[in-house]
């Protein structure tokens, strides 16, 4: 018998959220992993916000949101709010009911410095961390190390000289054929803290970030993270940073050396040095040619350690492979470092997220 197309649509239904998402929804021990992580930070929330005055978008609301456009690949927060009007999955990560009104995509705008001020995007990221740690997801010793390229939200138009005032037409500046620019003489009028950069010979030159992290060998979850200006030394000078905070957490305990793996670019004699003064063991890939020698003697290569380290970083890539496509994090969605920096450790906590559920289910 065929059917027939309803008339009207009906005006009342009894249905909650909670039951219109599967039991076996992949989202459900994500959430619940999110939520508890959430609450650890609620003094940190309750600091935020002043005791009286009209209610703001909380800020679990806000975190979760954020890590719903990584998740998605959803790739605006206009867009997400949009979403918000008809999508049920969503509202049910966010705890929003089918008649609560969604927020303004504002809503993060204006609650970002605020955020920032707190530091909450890397409280969050160290708190999903412990929380692999707990779950004895983590190596202890055995760490890889690596740098990418994050394009900036300017264009190269804006790469203008400091001694120049502003032009009022910025069309005609598109032609730099000829013309030398270094970042001692000019600078983005967009965002000022990007830095031209190029990423080998005969690549295109870009105004650009670079993220860098450092990862646990035994399943490449992401334990620490570093954002900073495009520089030629900026991977070793933010590998080092990373392993010092690292060994500022042992300080007073019995603990073995570290290893560190890292690609060809970290094998050089200072960054070799300075691992070493550190008791971290640098397991690098030899960058050896006709010119040069490699910082890394037999005594590191002969063990066979130093090759389970070098397939061990390849997880690394893996990592900047997910932030970069699904997380959306290709290009930067803010002007500023401190700003890329807060988007980089959202995502990499998304990252570590799922990966946490996927090894360890909650």
């Amino acid at each position: 018998m065929r059917g027939n197309l309803p008339k009207q649509t009906s005006m009342l239904a009894l249905l909650s959220v909670e039951s219109l998402v599967p039991q076996d929804h992949p989202i459900r021990p994500i959430k619940r992993l999110v939520d508890d992580i959430l609450k650890a930070l609620s003094p940190t929330f309750d600091q935020m916000y002043k005791t009286s005055g009209r209610p703001s978008v909380p800020p679990e609301r806000l975190l979760k949101a954020m890590l719903l456009m990584a998740f998605f690949s959803i790739r605006s927060e206009r867009l997400l709010c949009e979403q918000l009007q008809y999508n049920l999955l969503y509202r049910w990560f966010l705890d929003m009911d089918l008649t609560e009104t969604p927020f303004d995509h504002s809503s993060f705008s204006k609650n970002r410095d605020r955020l920032l001020e707190h530091d909450v995007a890397r409280k969050f990221f160290d708190q999903v961390v412990a929380a692999a740690g707990m779950r004895k997801l983590l190596s202890s010793e055995h760490f890889s190390v690596d740098g990418t390229l994050i394009e900036a939200w300017a264009s190269a138009k804006s790469f203008r000289p400091k001694d120049e005032p502003p032009p009022d037409d910025t069309n005609g500046f598109g032609d730099f054929k000829g013309t030398t620019r270094t970042n001692d003489t000019h600078e983005s009028t967009t965002d000022p803290e990007a830095r031209l950069f190029r990423k080998g010979p005969g690549r295109e030159a870009r105004l650009s970030y670079m993220t860098h992290a450092m990862t646990e060998n035994r399943n490449g979850l992401i334990v620490d993270l570093e954002t900073t200006p495009a520089t030629g030394t900026a991977e070793r000078e933010a590998a080092l940073k990373m392993l010092g905070r690292e060994r500022a957490k042992r300080t007073g305990k019995r603990w073995r050396r570290l290893t560190v793996a890292g690609d060809k670019g970290f094998d050089t004699k200072d960054f070799v040095k300075r691992c070493r003064e550190l008791r971290v063991t640098p397991h690098v890939a030899q960058n050896v040619h006709a010119r040069r020698s490699s910082a890394i003697d037999r005594q590191v290569t002969r063990h066979p350690g130093y090759g389970k380290s070098l397939l061990a970083r390849l997880l690394i890539e893996k990592v900047f492979g997910w932030m970069k496509t699904t997380g959306g994090f290709r290009k930067s969605r803010f002007v500023g470092l401190r700003r890329t920096s807060f988007a980089a450790e959202i995502v990499a906590a998304a990252l570590n997220v799922l990966r946490i559920v996927r090894l360890s289910p909650v």
